[in-house]
């Protein structure tokens, strides 16, 4: 099974989060359990860890950090990223949200729809950053990407 079966975020150090960013949080979760594909190559003429996989998130020393357990809990790999890729996107992104919420209080539906298609090109963008920074240390799907660019996000507002 290629896919991440548990999830951890490590906010320890964050502020708390808003209740937007919180739900955010619970539904990227969710939907990352319920459906992903994640895939660690071989390496060194070793042959790829095999899923499902435990993965824990995490920012150190300004890093974004990628923990892979086994289902025993056992190492498959550790990678860390650079956020300087992550960052703009990740701004552009909670701009846009903070946007979308406010406009759900007050503004016409049509407003809403277009703040939301702008967000979701925010988010497809981010995601494919995210699929380009774990080329060669993960295979993900898109909607994969869009889950776990999320979770990054939340790690990143208190970064």
């Amino acid at each position: 099974m290629s896919k991440i079966i548990h999830i951890e975020l490590d906010d320890s150090n964050l502020p708390p989060p808003t209740p937007e960013v919180e739900q955010e949080r619970k539904v990227a979760m969710f939907d990352l359990l319920e459906d992903n594909h994640f895939v660690l190559p071989g390496r060194d003429d070793r042959e790829a860890p095999s899923g499902p996989f435990r993965l824990h998130l995490s920012i150190r020393e300004r890093r974004l950090v990628f923990d892979i357990r086994t289902e025993d809990d056992a190492p498959a790999a550790e990678f860390h990223m650079a956020l300087g890729p992550f960052r703009q996107v990740v701004k552009d992104y909670f701009q846009i949200c903070k946007s979308y919420f406010d406009a759900v209080k007050t503004a016409a539906p049509s407003q809403i729809e277009t703040i939301d298609m702008a967000r979701r090109g925010i988010h497809n963008e981010g995601a494919n950053v995210l699929q380009e920074r774990l080329e060669g240390k993960a295979e993900v799907d898109h909607d994969t990407a869009r889950r776990l660019f999320t979770l990054i996000c939340v790690l990143h507002f208190g970064a």
